[in-house]
């Protein structure tokens, strides 16, 4: 269903629609998901650097571009994909502007969602890209909602393993189905495997996308040190929160942390979207592997000292 616009601060979330329609809707920043805080300031991103085609060129690297919100590019070694993008359509005020626009975009392999919110899955955004992409990959939940408008989609379980040109894919698990704790936000039970992260095998190194989750602790603390770790550190009580967020940083504590989910929607007074990187910076080990990366900045993949 779809929702109005904020008033005096406050936003509601309105649910995912049922299993037989298009989803449409936000995350868990709406409908009481998350209390309102005192903050009024919110950390912005630094500006944008726009791209092209040629970021999507053959390469003899992995390129990783953060595209705002939890999304990113992915060109390893010439194989293209994106993670969650958000790149037209969101229904907040945004504070960026968009790297490129889904009409620029000129060929995917592959595009990954990790679940079905709509800063996440954006339906406008996918169907904009679905002419360029060979495939999306998703969730069996949000593979059914890919379906409903005709995307060239793939559901998979979680551990569930799969290929797009040299990248090898896990789909890890995730925790945040949030819409269970609010009676009348959705028509359907959601289910744990609804939501999902990826563990991408690179040429150049290890990529990993955990989702929006909370803390899984015998997962999220124990995985091979990956070489670059899509952030989210918002203090959201459905995604890790900024505490668990520090443990997940210091587990892996060479890793470069990509930061996400922070500086690019509109809403001071709710956590999931304003993560400030000065204040990760303070209680986090190694605090100079933070890459507060412009909407649009490349970052080139490279392995880093194993702690494990």
């Amino acid at each position: 269903m779809k929702i109005q616009s904020i008033a005096i601060g406050m936003a509601l979330i309105a649910g995912l629609t049922s299993l037989g329609h298009a989803q449409t809707t936000a995350d868990s920043t709406r409908s009481g998901l998350t209390k309102p805080t005192e903050k009024k300031y919110q950390a912005k991103a630094p500006k944008t650097q726009p791209f092209g085609a040629a970021a999507f060129g053959p390469s003899k690297q992995t390129t990783v571009r953060w595209l705002g919100f939890a999304g990113f590019l992915v060109n390893s070694r010439g194989t293209t994909l994106m993670v969650d993008p958000v790149l037209e359509g969101f229904d907040m005020p945004v504070l960026i502007d968009m790297p490129i626009s889904p009409k620029e975009v000129p060929h995917l392999d592959a595009v990954l969602i990790t679940h079905g919110d709509n800063d996440h899955y954006s339906v406008s955004t996918t169907k904009g890209l679905a002419p360029v992409t060979r495939a999306f990959h998703s969730t069996l939940y949000v593979d059914s909602l890919m379906k409903n408008i005709g995307l060239p989609s793939f559901g998979h379980g979680i551990g569930d393993q799969f290929s797009v040109g040299p990248v090898r894919v896990m789909v890890t698990p995730a925790d945040h189905a949030w819409q269970n704790a609010y009676p009348g936000t959705s028509q359907r039970l959601f289910k744990p495997e609804d939501c999902a992260g990826f563990w991408m095998e690179t040429p150049d190194g290890t990529i990993w996308a955990p989702g929006d989750s909370r803390l899984i602790e015998d997962h999220h603390l124990t995985r091979p040190t990956p070489d670059a770790l899509f952030f989210d550190f918002s203090d959201s009580e459905w995604h890790f929160g900024l505490q668990n967020a520090v443990k997940i940083a210091n587990a892996y504590p060479n890793t470069p942390l990509l930061l996400c989910h922070w500086g690019s929607v509109d809403a001071p007074d709710f956590t999931p979207f304003n993560g400030d990187p000065k204040q990760l910076a303070k209680l986090i080990i190694n605090p100079g592997r933070i890459h507060v990366l412009a909407p649009g900045e490349p970052f080139t993949l490279k392995p880093v000292k194993k702690s494990k």
